[in-house]
Parts: C-alpha cells; sequence; structure tokens
C-alpha cells in the first residue's frame, strides 16, 4: 500500500530566500521570467495532467499531499523554478547531461519503490507535479546536486557544517537566480511568495467570517539576498 505521508526527498534542498518581482505581465502569459513567458496554454495543459494524476491516484487510493483545489498554483510554481534553476545553471556555468538526468530519474524511481508507488503516483502525490515534468523535476535536481558539489569543492557534503554551508550557498544562488529574472505572476493565479518559490492565492478582500481565523504566514515580497 501506498504511503500517503511520503516525501519528495530530493526535489527540495532549500526555500526560504526573499527576492523580488517586478516587470509587467503580457497577454496571454500565466507568468514572466527574464525574457521568457510561461503561456496560459502551457499552463492549462499541465494542470490538466495533474489532474488527471489526481485522478488516477485516488483510484488507488493515494491521497495528494497539497491541496487539489490549488493544482494551477502548484505547477505554475514549478514551471516558475524550473526557469529559475535553467537561469541559476547559466550563471554557474553547470551543463546537465542527458545522462545526469536519467540518473536522477532513476534515484527518483527508486524512492517511489520504496513507497510501493509508480514514478507518476509518487510525484503526483508527493510532489504535486505533473507526471509529464518528470525530465524538467530530474533537470532541476541535477542542476541543484551539481551546485551542491561546486560550493563544497567538488566532492557531496557529509558533515552538518557542509550542508549548512551548502545549504545556505544554494539559496543565496537560488534567490540571485530568481531576482535577476524579475518574476511576474499574471494576479488571476496568484502572488509569488519569494520566501517560499511557491505561486499563492491571494487573500480574499471580503470581510472575515466573525471568529478566530488561522494566522497565516506573510507572503514574502522583498529581497534578502
Amino acid at each position: 500500500m501506498f504511503r500517503t505521508a511520503v516525501k519528495l526527498t530530493a526535489a527540495v534542498v532549500v526555500a526560504g530566500a526573499a527576492v523580488s518581482a517586478c516587470g509587467t505581465v503580457q497577454m496571454g502569459a500565466a507568468a514572466i521570467t527574464g525574457n521568457s513567458r510561461i503561456s496560459n496554454s502551457t499552463l492549462t495543459a499541465q494542470v490538466a495532467n495533474l489532474t488527471a494524476a489526481y485522478a488516477a491516484d485516488e483510484k488507488k487510493h493515494i491521497k495528494p499531499q497539497r491541496p487539489a483545489s490549488q493544482a494551477a498554483q502548484q505547477v505554475l510554481s514549478w514551471l516558475v523554478l524550473f526557469k529559475v534553476y535553467d537561469h541559476l545553471a547559466a550563471q554557474h556555468n553547470i551543463h546537465v547531461t542527458q545522462t545526469d538526468i536519467q540518473r536522477e530519474i532513476y534515484r527518483l524511481s527508486n524512492q517511489a519503490k520504496q513507497n510501493n508507488s509508480t514514478l507518476a503516483e509518487y510525484v503526483s502525490a508527493a510532489g504535486a507535479i505533473p507526471p509529464d515534468l518528470t525530465q524538467e523535476l530530474a533537470r532541476y535536481i541535477a542542476i541543484q546536486s551539481a551546485l551542491a558539489l561546486q560550493i563544497n569543492g567538488g566532492a557531496p557534503p557529509t558533515t552538518a557544517a557542509q550542508q549548512a554551508t551548502v545549504q545556505a550557498g544554494v539559496g543565496h544562488a537560488q534567490c540571485v537566480a530568481a531576482k535577476n529574472l524579475g518574476i511576474s505572476i499574471n494576479p488571476q493565479f496568484g502572488q509569488y511568495d519569494y520566501g517560499t518559490y511557491q505561486v499563492v492565492l491571494k487573500p480574499p478582500t471580503l470581510a472575515a467570517a466573525p471568529g478566530p481565523t488561522p494566522k497565516a504566514s506573510p507572503v514574502v515580497t522583498s529581497p534578502h539576498c
């Protein structure tokens, strides 16, 4: 039986540095990252892929880790992050090969097997990633791994001190790359939280219902890198 508490362990080493956004969202764009755009049609197609994966998962009693109602925000977050890491790779002279990508897919597949699931089930349920984007996910992880080696002098970090240094270095590099891209999100999909690198829904403007409400974490909108 698939364990619903599974975590996508290789996908995110660090999230928490803040960056800034600027620029205007072009017509028909879900987001703008530097000189490239993520079109509404691309986002719509990938949201449909994730929704279909969620439906297939549900038939096997596999529960998604993230709210299915926010599939658009989840998918757009990944599409933007992939752009950030492509820019980061260019900044740090990191070249990822297809062999590197296949190696990360193999590792993800092993993680999926450990949770008694297929790779498609694993990335969709645990990571809110459309299975069609598995190659892009593997490329992102390969870039992050290469940067970690670069920061640690070419060797994998093994000690707590090395891991802390790598985490700080990756976070800073990610922050700088995202800031340089001037990320802009189409307001119809929400806003970018630069503290978590996620697209989040904007808070409702209507008056809140009476009674206590849970305190939400503030959205980070200013750079810290």
